[in-house]
């Protein structure tokens, strides 16, 4: 996984370290302004735990006070705010302390580090309903990062989430390696008639994920969101069984998108997933990083691709002898 590029339709820009910026910086509502610690800024090669102390503080201080905050339309949140020590407590307080100041934020995206940074069960997240209360207006939530960390038996750490009413939030994105059951229940049980876009990615057994079927039951049910067009199930160790709930799920429908890779989708999931309700409605299609052979792939193709759905079948895995299938993002 590499750093964001673009959140919000706007392109990343890294908010310089003291003495390193080159010219003038761009007008705050130009870029999505990335916030991380000074020795973190122009490489990946530094792992959380390297980080100077106070770094990030120091760096979060000279944003609040160089950047017109009111004009500010998109935040990125990266190294030095997360890390695998313990929950992002001071990072979080003063995003949530800034909310009557960034008056126009719209997309938040949280802990964009870099497995060079550090793996993705190794970033210990929080609990983000207080962030999502703060700012009722977000549009956009992005969320990397697991519960397995070093501080992950402490009490209070790990992803968590509240059921809540957010009138305004249209995307949200959990990329995990583990994804706990309570928060995606939590995301199911949320009342957000505005939500466009889902992404959840479940990950494996080993590094935290506890969601089953039954805990998103009501997310494919479709009637808890009414404005749902483009739903990733992805990174999930059941990803047939995923592919074969979705088959028959009421919420297709209503789908522009389907995202249901980076898994370890098989014949058996695809053959289900093509046996369920039509799926020519969609625009895309997406099942990249998978492990379907040849003659499924083509079925796929031929099934769809006349009706002109946008399939991606990139990055055909193979089955190892010793490990079998796995999930892109685990560790």
């Amino acid at each position: 996984m590499d750093h964001l590029t673009r959140l919000h339709g706007l392109p990343v820009y890294q908010f310089p370290a003291l003495g390193k910026g080159s010219g003038p910086m761009p007008a705050a509502e130009d870029v999505a302004w990335r916030i991380c610690s000074s020795a973190d800024e122009e490489a990946s090669e530094f792992w959380t735990e390297d980080i100077p102390d106070g770094a990030y503080e120091k760096q979060w201080g000279r944003f609040l006070k160089t950047v017109d905050l009111a004009r500010v339309q998109a935040l990125v949140l990266g190294g030095g705010a997360y890390s695998s020590e313990g929950p992002p407590d001071w990072a979080v307080n003063e995003l949530i302390a800034a909310a009557d100041r960034l008056t126009g934020l719209k997309a938040l995206y949280l802990a964009d580090l870099t497995p060079e940074e550090s793996e993705m069960s190794w970033i210990v997240q929080g609990d983000v309903t207080p962030i999502l209360d703060a700012f009722p207006r977000l549009r956009e939530l992005g969320v990397r990062g697991s519960t397995i960390g070093m501080a992950a038996d402490e009490e209070g750490t790990g992803l968590r989430l509240t059921p809540l009413r957010h009138e305004h939030l249209r995307v949200l994105r959990l990329e995990n390696g583990g994804l706990p059951g309570e928060v995606a229940r939590a995301v199911a049980a949320s009342d957000l008639p505005a939500l466009e876009h889902l992404d959840l990615w479940l990950g494996e057994e080993f590094y935290g994920c506890t969601t089953t079927l039954a805990d998103l039951a009501p997310i494919l049910d479709g009637d808890r969101l009414p404005a749902l067009r483009r739903l990733g199930l992805q990174n999930s160790y059941m990803q047939d069984e995923i592919a074969a709930a979705v088959a028959g799920a009421p919420v297709v429908a209503q789908l522009t998108a389907l995202h249901l890779g980076l898994g370890t989708l098989s014949d058996t999931g695809a053959t289900a997933l093509l046996s369920g309700q039509p799926l020519t409605h969609l625009e895309e299609l997406d099942l990249h990083r998978h492990y379907l052979s040849e003659p499924v792939m083509q079925r796929i193709r031929e099934a769809l691709e006349p009706a002109g759905v946008v399939v991606n079948l990139d990055e055909q895995e193979e089955i190892e002898e010793d490990s079998g299938r796995y999930v892109a993002v685990g560790e």
